[in-house]
């Protein structure tokens, strides 16, 4: 299969350090070229990663006939902006978490998509690794009964006002950042929507950025209850709990790429030698995510990551934001 070449909107830390270089390692994606607002950064990325091409604009990038795809790491207000004049441009997009803040701006992405003919894709990285692939299928054979409870948490200590993350007018902050995550999981696990939702937040007192969010939503099947942070101590753990096992995934988010991932599977024992552990080979779920896109688009095939699949997720969390506001339950639409 020839290989999808990418050109990558701005230097992102995440494009920079995780996504570019995982794409370099695949036998199905190549890195053709690389912008950014500023000249300077353009070069010096392209140099030290061995990029062929590097452009002072996006919109210059985007007029470049050898790119197919473009993998859109810009901060998240600009995710449907930009993604949607790729598209325009005829290219495929790959487009960090979260697509979108509103539903409004997802649905008219869907549009344009369609309206444009190519494929595209919300970066969930965690949904090509095998370790939740596998933990799916452990769901879906019932060797834990009943799924009922997901129990998650995910953290990580950031002040810094001038990063990002911590810029609440573009979609900064907890659940943004790294709540998407939980959300997308139980979703997934559950196979299907949450029926109401409610939520805790806490505010930085500065920055306005939500800085603890605790979260239980309830499904038909059951709940799935989950915290996360960006001022805490950094950690990350699913839990899941079904009428006959649990499950325990390690390093569920951030799975590393030089050590193998690995799940604690167990029927109620509180014996530590009687819980069975699986580890998965050592693999880069970055490279996996890109390899799955390109399939997707050379074969015209689906997308581990639907814009639907987005639009439901960012109908949640914006529904969680309500629920904290107005510290009451609130009904996701079916």
């Amino acid at each position: 299969m020839k290989k999808l070449r990418f050109g990558i909107l701005s230097t992102a830390k995440i494009a920079l350090t995780k996504v570019i270089p995982a794409m370099q390692n695949s036998a199905l994606t190549e890195v053709v070229a690389i912008s950014s607002r500023s000249a300077d950064k353009a070069r010096t990325a392209a140099e030290k990663l061995g990029i062929q091409k590097y452009y002072d604009s996006y919109e210059a990038l985007l007029k470049d006939p050898d790119i197919d795809a473009i993998y859109n790491p810009l901060p998240n207000h600009l995710h449907c902006p930009w993604s949607k004049k790729a598209m325009e441009a005829g290219k495929h997009v790959l487009c960090e978490k979260p697509l979108g803040l509103t539903t409004e701006e997802i649905e008219d992405l869907i549009i344009t998509r369609d309206r444009c003919g190519v494929t595209a894709a919300e970066a969930f990285m965690v949904k090509s690794c095998p370790q939740w692939l596998e933990t799916r299928e452990l769901v879906r054979s019932g060797e834990l009964g009943d799924l009922r409870v997901i129990q998650g948490f995910f953290s990580y200590d950031n002040r810094d006002p001038q990063n990002i993350r911590n810029i609440a007018d573009i979609g900064g902050g907890a659940m943004w950042d790294i709540g998407c995550y939980p959300v997308v999981l139980s979703r997934y696990l559950f196979a299907g929507e949450p029926k109401r939702v409610a939520a805790l937040l806490e505010f930085d007192p500065v920055m306005k950025t939500d800085r603890l969010a605790s979260v239980v939503m309830e499904f038909d099947q059951g709940q799935s209850i989950f915290t996360v942070s960006t001022q805490l101590v950094p950690y990350q753990r699913m839990h899941l709990f079904g009428t006959t096992g649990h499950l325990e995934v390690m390093i569920p988010f951030n799975a590393p790429n030089a050590s193998p991932c690995i799940i604690k599977q167990d029927t109620g024992t509180l014996a530590e030698a009687e819980v069975r552990s699986r580890s998965f080979p050592v693999v880069d779920q970055y490279t996996l995510q890109g390899d799955d896109f390109a399939r997707a688009v050379c074969e015209n095939g689906p997308v581990h990551q639907p814009l639907e699949d987005a639009l439901k997720n960012t109908r949640v969390i914006n529904a969680l934001f309500t629920a904290a506001r107005e510290t009451r339950w609130v009904a996701i639409e079916a």
